[in-house]
């Protein structure tokens, strides 16, 4: 019998927070069994099934989506993979965000700045195969899932949405109204304990209907109870009939949201509100504490009491131990937060709570980046003046803590940017999270996010009219295009970042620019211009007196010349180089130099002076206590004195290779890099992101 004919055992009984919604669940799994129309024509099926949970927020549907979930994932052995398809605030994520989230779940590193198609193509490669199951909450539309539903029949797509997605074909949604009444009533029996509703069960029964049976409102409602025991139900149903501010016609969850509100304390009430500021929906007690501009003490006691009564939630994410538990704002309730905030506070306030929160994960990225830059004086300075609750005790646990914060981090970071009000902070933490990121993690395992970083640099510097981080972002996003392999991108980049650093009147940016439009030229094939445009970089440097870069332009002059087959130019240029690194007393950049002399030599057809010009080499690399270069000049020799015709001497040379590398293995000549000899120095050396205010 095939796998997929096999029905699992039933479930394990539903976990003691889920409540009813039996029929629901039925339907659901029935239709996973289904047959679609393309097996009823006899073919199979091309996508992954979709399963449709719609319904209002706070309806339950996530709870049911997830008690879904819970019970048929051991059908698909390859795992579980979520995503949000909405921000807390409504706004739809890009589905070019999803897919990398959902690779990098997968283990899959999604190349930097690729497009959508691109990366949802890569999704669906990762995905062929498999039987994966994905839960896509929060969906705003039909596009958002229909790219990213995998081209495998035997995975399962679970999406929830306030809506039908009319576009997918063969989806059946299941729609969800309030609880039944006895579920409804059970919820409230929770937080408000037995006894109250047994002396009243006619007004359990119609506070439920007044909450529409919305697990949320009832949460809520039933939280409010849980604070007051003294208090009965029939007040509570009461209070919410005669609400003068919202009226009966408001959405249930509105009217018992605000009954709980105006009955908190004062700085209970505004940290509530608050809490809509806070990047991902998520907070820690410090960044309550940095918002409320409270102690962190105090303000893990405010969020215990919120999650008492069915305010907060405690996340999944667990961070680490000096951080507190991290609580999370339901997303039904973070809308209504938000316009509470808006209606009661006033802007400069909220403001003001954004950049005490901006300004703590500024000052955290700091210590992050200096626990693993220990060689530098700066950094130990820097370490020492922090506070102890902004220290990490190891690398290790700032790397930890980096890893668990980066979705918060990277909101932050846009949400700062989309703000407009907060332009030096968001640049202050850009800068930091991108040292922090290239510290712990390095430039290409951080790739992807420093795209997008980037990305958001550029646009506050076009906003702000600030040619010089304009030009540093545009020749970042252009270093990370060229790694990806989209070098016409990149070269348009460079062009630009060019522009802006003439504009800028920057020397640094400028040159550095030419000398990367002259990478990718060299990339592309067109070896005339890349010679042209590394000779423009290379003036640049000699009329700046950098003698040791002006040795590095002339050899990937060199290089160009040599690829572009004119030998007697590569040479001139490889002598000056060779001269300009001995001049600076740089002996391994000499060695080197004069062995890519001698490989020119060769291709020119004078292989009695590429063997001297190799010797010369082979010694300034012993010097240098280069073994691989000195092995692979040893090898060059040997092939070169076979092609002389002394077969004698060159096993000698091969012997001497033996002898150096010893037990490195096998040596084997540098081959010179396609976009030049050397590549110009990391962007974290040459053009970082750069702020008027910024702190190093």
């Amino acid at each position: 019998m095939d796998q997929n004919d096999v029905r699992p055992a039933e479930p394990p009984a539903a976990p003691a927070s889920f409540l009813g919604r039996t029929r629901e669940l039925k339907e659901l799994r029935a239709d996973i069994e289904r047959t679609g129309l393309d097996t009823l024509a006899g073919r199979k099926a091309p996508r992954a099934r979709v399963l449709l949970i719609a319904g209002r927020p706070g309806s339950g549907r996530t709870a049911l989506a997830e008690e879904l979930v819970r019970q048929v994932a051991p059908r698909y052995p390859d795992g579980v993979l979520r995503a949000r398809l909405s921000d807390p605030d409504g706004t739809p994520v890009p589905v070019e965000r999803t897919a990398r989230d959902l690779l990098t779940a997968l283990g899959v590193r999604p190349p930097a700045g690729a497009p959508e198609d691109v990366l949802t193509e890569v999704l669906r490669t990762a995905l062929t195969g498999r039987r994966t199951l994905l839960l896509l909450d929060d969906a705003t539309g039909a596009e958002q899932v229909d790219a990213l539903l995998p081209d495998a029949p035997d995975c399962l797509v679970v999406a929830v949405s306030a809506g039908p997605l009319t576009g997918i074909s063969n989806v059946r949604p299941c729609t969800l109204g309030g609880l039944d009444t006895k579920s409804a009533v059970e919820l409230l029996t929770r937080w408000a304990g037995s006894v109250r509703v047994t002396v009243d069960p006619r007004s359990a029964e119609s506070l439920a209907e007044i909450c529409q049976g919305q697990p949320a409102a009832l949460t809520l409602a039933g939280g409010w109870l849980a604070s007051r025991p003294q208090a009965g139900i029939s007040d509570l149903a009461k209070r919410m009939h005669a609400d003068p501010d919202d009226g009966s016609d408001s959405p249930p969850l509105t009217r018992v949201l605000r009954l709980v509100h105006d009955r908190l304390p004062v700085a209970s009430a505004r940290l509530l509100r608050l809490l809509s500021q806070a990047p991902a929906g998520t907070v820690d007690p410090h960044t309550a504490s940095a918002l409320a501009g409270c102690s962190p003490t105090r303000a893990r006691a405010v969020l215990d009491d919120l999650t008492a009564v069915g305010l907060l939630r405690h996340a999944d994410a667990a961070l680490p131990e000096y951080e507190g538990p991290e609580y999370e704002v339901p997303g039904c309730l973070h809308p209504l937060l938000r316009a509470l905030a808006e209606k009661e506070d006033r802007p400069a306030e909220l403001q003001l709570a954004r950049a005490r929160v901006l300004e703590r994960d500024v000052r955290l990225l700091q210590s992050c980046r200096a626990t693993v830059e220990t060689d530098s004086p700066q950094a130990r300075e820097k370490l020492r003046s922090l506070p102890p609750a902004l220290r990490f005790a190891s690398p290790e646990a700032a790397a930890e803590w980096l890893t668990v914060r980066r979705p918060a981090l990277l909101a932050a970071a846009r949400l700062a940017v989309a703000d407009g009000g907060l332009d030096t902070l968001a640049r202050r933490l850009m800068s930091q999270l991108v040292r922090a990121m290239v510290a712990h993690f390095g430039t290409r395992a951080a790739a992807a996010d420093l795209y997008g970083i980037h990305g958001l640099v550029l646009d506050v510097a076009e906003r702000r009219g600030l040619p010089r981080e304009q030009a540093a972002a545009l020749l970042n996003l252009g270093d990370l295009d060229a790694q990806t392999g989209r070098v016409r991108d990149a070269l348009a980049r460079y062009r630009a970042a060019l522009d802006a650093g003439r504009a800028a009147n920057d020397p640094y940016a400028t040159g550095r620019a030419m000398e990367s439009v002259g990478g990718a030229h060299q990339e592309l094939g067109d070896h005339d211009r890349a010679a042209d445009w590394f000779g423009r970089a290379l003036a640049d440097r000699l009329a700046r007196g950098e003698r040791a870069q002006a040795a590095r332009l002339y050899g990937r002059i060199a290089t160009a010349h040599t690829y572009a087959g004119r030998y007697g130019e590569a040479l001139r240029n490889w002598r000056s180089a060779a001269a300009g690194y001995r001049k600076e007393g740089d002996t391994a950049a000499y060695a080197r130099a004069l062995s890519e002399t001698a490989r020119v030599q060769e291709y020119a057809g004078r292989p009695e002076e590429s063997l001297r010009t190799c010797r010369d080499a082979a010694e300034w690399a012993r010097r240098a206590e280069d073994t691989r270069l000195q092995a692979a000049l040893q090898l060059r020799m040997a092939d070169t004195l076979d092609r002389l015709g002394d077969p004698a001497a060159a096993r000698l040379h091969r012997a001497a290779a033996e002898r150096i590398l010893g037990e490195e293995g096998p040596a084997k000549a540098p081959e010179p890099d396609r976009a030049g000899a050397t590549a110009p120095e990391p962007l974290a050396n040459a053009c970082e992101i750069r702020s008027s205010s910024a702190e190093d």
